[in-house]
């Protein structure tokens, strides 16, 4: 007898995987996915914040705290109060590159200038100290070379650039923490930006010169200011007026006929003197 097989039953389809959900919202999804485009690949804390010219920053904490060139552990604020009028952050990519040696030996050749009204002029990178010291040695740099490695200060001036590099620009602040410049630009471009601040009378407060001196007064000891005052008030005054020397005899009217009438008749005596002499002859 022949054995039948039962055959195996069918197996039941796969169940299809499921779908995605489909935003019920078109236009929200659009924004969602431009918003992803435009930040979604920024890591955290690269972003840089954006300083405005003619605001008033706290200087207070701003930008954390950052080395020097020798490794010393010093912030923006310190720098501010150890300046006369202002401090300049020129920043630069990367130490001893091409273009970050041209805008350094710039700043290096207009130094004298920039820093006659009181400015304090730094360069500013994520380089470490010891490559800062061998660029401000080798290009015999002037002013200080600033390490800000993490980017917090470059990111807080609006100079940073994602995800880690920095943008070449130039930074002013005055003593009172106003902003007077936070700008990108080339390494010509960065130079001039603090020197037309300064053809525009915009660093240290515009005193005049009269302003200056008068300040200058009020600041000094009093001893100092016993030898100003005597020395101010004379070039108030008026120089003194030479006096006409008195006349010794003040001619009257009577002495000025008799004085006349005596003149004509020596004039008549002459003449008849001369006229008997030729009847001699």
């Amino acid at each position: 007898m022949v054995e039948l097989r039962k055959r195996k039953p069918a197996q039941e389809p796969a169940a299809p995987p499921p779908s995605k959900k489909t935003s019920s919202n078109p236009i929200k999804s659009a924004v969602e996915k431009a918003k992803a485009a435009v930040g979604g690949n920024k890591p955290n804390g690269t972003t840089a914040s954006k300083v405005t010219v003619g605001e008033t920053i706290s200087l207070d904490g701003f930008g954390g705290e950052i080395e020097t060139n020798e490794g010393a552990t010093t912030s923006l604020k310190k720098l501010v109060d150890e300046s006369t009028n202002g401090v300049v952050l020129f920043t630069y990519p990367k130490a001893s590159t091409p273009g970050c040696t041209t805008q350094a030996c710039l700043f290096r050749d207009a130094y004298t200038h920039l820093t006659s009204t009181g400015l304090s002029i730094f360069g500013l990178s994520t380089d470490s100290p010891k490559a800062n010291t061998t660029f401000k040695t080798k290009q015999s740099l002037p002013y200080p070379l600033l390490c800000d490695p993490s980017g917090n200060l470059i990111s807080a001036i609006g100079l940073k650039k994602a995800p880690k590099g920095t943008t070449r620009g130039v930074f002013v602040v005055d003593k009172s923490g106003k902003v007077l410049a936070a700008e990108p630009g080339g390494p010509q471009a960065t130079v001039d930006v603090v020197a037309n601040l300064i053809k525009e009378g915009k660093v240290g407060g515009g005193l005049t010169t009269a302003e200056a001196v008068k300040t200058a007064a009020e600041e000094a000891p009093t001893s100092a200011k016993e030898d100003i005052a005597p020395a101010a008030a004379a070039t108030d005054e008026e120089p003194p007026k030479m006096e006409e020397p008195p006349l010794e005899h003040e001619v009257s009217k009577e002495d000025a006929e008799a004085a006349n009438t005596a003149a004509d008749v020596a004039d008549s005596a002459a003449k008849l003197d001369g006229d008997a002499v030729k009847s001699t002859e």
